[in-house]
């Protein structure tokens, strides 16, 4: 443990606490989905298996 805490190369002053907050506004957010994602119905089985409930309370249950 000696010798654990360096200051960065450029820096008089090590960073301490918490790194500032991003500003949100300048962020872009993108995407390269195609307009359609296939999914195998061994896919669908699985969110069904553990999440039907959850579906079922916004969706309403199958009829």
């Amino acid at each position: 443990m000696l010798d654990y805490v360096r200051l960065p190369v450029n820096s008089a002053q090590p960073h301490v606490g918490r790194p500032p907050k991003d500003d949100l506004a300048s962020w872009t957010v993108t995407d390269d989905w195609p307009e359609r994602v296939p999914v195998t119905s061994a896919e669908v089985d699985v969110f069904e298996a553990w999440f039907g409930d959850v579906f079922d309370e916004l969706f309403g249950p199958c009829q």
